[in-house]
């Protein structure tokens, strides 16, 4: 004979305890299920463009993108379209300063550095400009403008920001007009999270002639930092230990610093060939744990699935949101049955 406590306490206790049980169990169990969102592959966005002039004659359509930068600069600085081609800009200011971005009208005409602003606005008050931009601090726009019927092969027309000072600091670049050295264009978006994903985390150009341009627009829309920094040769997997060597050893194609929440940035480069590129999140920590993608040009996007060097970040999540889906289940479990041991002894108090 022995005595098991039924009192009223005993009883708030271990409800108590079920409550408890039940609450870490839930957790744990939407841990498990975010973990094992994070690991599933997600299939790639396909991203089809034209490439040059189109059949027949007429005008190409050329996308470029340009970084309006405060030390003060044009990202990049040199930029090429064909004649007649229909440029569209996408000017992007990254400063507090505002700028502009004009286009002179003279072919092969590289203004003075020492010229004063009253005589740099002379200039342009005489002649024109092929496009006169006004780019305000923090801002992005997006226009079209057609190159003139002038505008022929071998020409260049100069680029400046005609605010005072800004052309005689440094901030110039040309625009050159060519044919047979362009490739065609795609802008891609990319963002980048604070769950250390990059969407989408695959993109497919495909392109049929090289070099091909691409401009990325990536944006940070968490509140940690990041990096959209894309391999500069084709079919080479990073591994989390080797990254930071890699990278110096070899510049990226294309970086894109996102610093802050919000903040969104433009990369421009060119792939010389087919394949597919890598791109990485440098700030540490982050690409270990899965912030990376593959850029496939060229190249037919697997259906599905993710490269192979996704394999064991992806296997680890896996396993890890499992190892929290059974916790999460074994305190479920646990808190259904506390409080139901000892039952409820009969009236007398005691059980034989």
């Amino acid at each position: 004979m022995f005595s098991r406590d039924s009192s009223p306490s005993r009883r708030r206790r271990l409800s108590a305890v079920a409550r408890i049980l039940s609450v870490t169990g839930i957790v744990v169990l939407l841990l498990g299920v975010s973990y094992a969102g994070i690991g599933a592959p997600r299939a790639p966005r396909i991203v089809t463009f034209s490439s040059g002039l189109p059949p027949g004659g007429g005008s190409a359509s050329v996308n470029l993108t340009v970084n309006l930068t405060d030390s003060p600069s044009f990202e990049p600085s040199s930029l090429k379209a064909p004649p007649n081609a229909v440029l569209h800009l996408h000017l992007k200011n990254t400063g507090v300063l505002n700028h502009t971005f004009t286009i002179s009208t003279k072919a092969n005409f590289v203004v003075p550095t020492n010229w004063t602003p009253t005589q740099l606005d002379a200039f342009f008050t005489t002649n024109g400009s092929i496009v006169n931009i006004s780019v305000p601090a923090g801002s992005t726009i997006f226009t079209n403008v057609s190159l003139p019927g002038y505008a022929v092969t071998g020409e260049s027309f100069e680029i400046v920001s005609v605010l005072p000072y800004q052309f005689q600091a440094g901030m110039r670049g040309f625009l050159n007009v060519s044919v047979g050295t362009l490739g065609p264009g795609v802008v891609l978006d990319v963002q980048a999270t604070d769950t250390f994903r990059f969407v989408p985390d695959a993109l497919a150009v495909n392109a049929t002639s090289y070099p091909v341009t691409v401009d990325v627009d990536a944006t940070n829309i968490g509140v940690l930092p990041h990096t959209w920094t894309l391999v500069a040769q084709p079919n080479y997997t990073l591994l989390a230990s080797n990254y930071s060597t890699y990278l110096q050893a070899h510049p990226p194609l294309g970086r894109a610093s996102l610093a802050n929440g919000g903040e969104s940035n433009w990369t421009n480069f060119s792939v010389a060939a087919p394949g597919v590129y890598e791109f990485i999140c440098e700030i540490t920590g982050h690409f270990l744990n899965g912030m990376f993608g593959f850029l496939y040009v060229g190249v037919a996007p697997p259906a599905n699935a993710t490269p192979p060097s996704t394999a064991i970040v992806q296997v680890g999540i896996l396993v890890g949101a499992a190892s929290l889906l059974g916790i999460g289940a074994i305190f479920a479990l646990a808190a259904s049955y506390t409080g139901r041991f000892p039952r409820t002894p009969p009236s007398g108090g005691h059980t034989p």
